[in-house]
């Protein structure tokens, strides 16, 4: 039995990796799920500088997951290549940088500093508000989806992942987009905007008013936009959204996904990464699967 999966040239021992921002950089949850056992750590988004995120508060519990409006605090790239990537360079999994950024020469700025560090795919977050078109995100546009991932292309020496928002009317025109924007493979879904209201408090429960809602609630939306995506493009899907068990992971890879993101999860249960990696090798030997690729996009 063959658990490695190959996206876009880049070989992971299994399916399984994190979503971004729920899993820090690894080191926070090194203690609890040997590193080595995943096929990818997902890093926390990495801008061109700090960032301090938004006010608080900014995480909320809600019926089947949680909202977040942590506004991308990070650390910025400088901080990043010295702390963050010899720490996972111990480990034997790949290292996926999320990059996030206001403008397009903010990202470029970062894919461009990558390029000579020892990272393996980087993964472009187009959820984040582009300043310059008034706030609205480069993932709601199809021409700015494509045209960010053609910019950060002619800097990017590893391949590039563009992840998908599913807060757009068509997901699979933004496939289309970043596709023909010379993308590597995809990732979806990111987020979708929610908000929750405090009827005690007469409020908001985030700070921010909005805030992006994930866990098990939103996993049959993300399960449909997968198989929608994997049947309109021929890019590797990278599919996430509510994965709690290994039987959620393997509902993406029969939808059409190459390999599996959690996220919401690994704050309820920090094993869940590697329980997610052993269930799905459990299932292939009791339906007789030899290679992952044998599940991959079956259910038509």
């Amino acid at each position: 039995m063959d658990t490695r999966v190959t996206i876009a040239g880049v070989e992971w021992k299994n399916p399984v990796t994190t979503a971004s921002g729920t899993f820090g950089s690894g080191a926070e949850f090194a203690e609890f799920v040997d590193l080595n056992e995943i096929g990818a750590v997902t890093t926390k988004g990495v801008a061109n500088v700090p960032w301090p995120g938004n006010p608080t508060p900014r995480v909320a519990e809600t019926y089947g997951g949680m909202m977040n409006a942590v506004g991308l605090q990070n650390p910025g790239i400088d901080v990043f290549c010295k702390r963050d990537i010899p720490f996972l360079r111990k480990y034997d999994t790949k290292i996926i940088v999320n990059v996030c950024g206001r403008t397009t020469e903010d990202y470029c700025e970062v894919v461009e500093r990558l390029a000579n560090e020892d990272v393996d795919m980087l993964e472009i977050n187009i959820s984040c508000p582009n300043v310059k078109e008034g706030g609205i995100a480069f993932g709601q546009n199809p021409k700015a989806a494509e045209d960010i991932t053609k910019a950060v292309k002619r800097y990017a020496k590893q391949p590039v992942i563009m992840k998908l928002s599913p807060n757009v009317t068509d997901i699979t025109e933004m496939a289309k987009a970043v596709e023909a924007g010379g993308a590597d493979a995809v990732s979806l879904i990111n987020t979708l905007t929610g908000m929750k209201i405090d009827i005690h408090k007469k409020a908001f429960a985030l700070a921010n008013k909005t805030g992006g809602v994930s866990g098990p609630a939103i996993k049959p939306i993300a399960v449909r936009m997968v198989y929608q995506v994997a049947n309109a493009i021929s890019l590797p899907i990278i599919g996430m959204g509510g994965i709690a068990t290994a039987d959620d992971a393997i509902e993406f890879l029969l939808a059409g996904a190459s390999a599996v993101s959690v996220g919401t999860a690994n704050f309820v249960n920090p094993h869940v990464t590697a329980e997610v990696v052993k269930g799905i090798e459990k299932y292939m030997e009791t339906y007789g699967f030899d290679q992952i690729s044998d599940l991959v996009g079956i259910v038509k």
